[in-house]
């Protein structure tokens, strides 16, 4: 694969994430959260989306399939990647936050059309 390849393959990529993440935040503003940030980056890491309701800061990782055929989106939620969420979203906390806050760690998973909302999923 060429690097003019390889670059095309991760623009799509982005592309396709960005068109799910803004379905996923669609979904959270008709359910009645208030969403903060889209893509909140640090030194630390990336969380899709900071949303909130009843006073609580949701932190949420957007994952999209096509299909389940190598297993449901939830599933690339693994125990590297919580931990990673869980340092940016301390990170997210300290800069935005004077005060303490009750928070939480979501998954959407979109598999297909179907939209699975996973709250305190870990």
């Amino acid at each position: 694969m060429s690097c003019t390849q390889k670059q095309n393959t991760q623009e799509n990529k982005r592309m396709i994430g960005t068109k799910y993440e803004k379905i996923a935040a669609e979904y959270l503003l008709s359910k009645g959260y208030t969403v903060r940030h889209h893509n909140y980056r640090s030194k630390l890491g990336e969380i899709d989306i900071v949303a909130q309701i009843n006073g609580m800061t949701v932190f949420v990782e957007v994952k999209y399939r096509k299909t389940n055929l190598y297993g449901r989106p939830s599933q690339a939620v693994n125990y590297k990647k919580q931990q990673r969420i869980i340092l940016t979203a301390k990170y997210y906390l300290r800069q935005y936050e004077k005060y303490e806050v009750n928070c939480r760690f979501d998954v959407i998973e979109i598999l297909g059309d179907a939209i699975t909302h996973i709250e305190a999923a870990f």
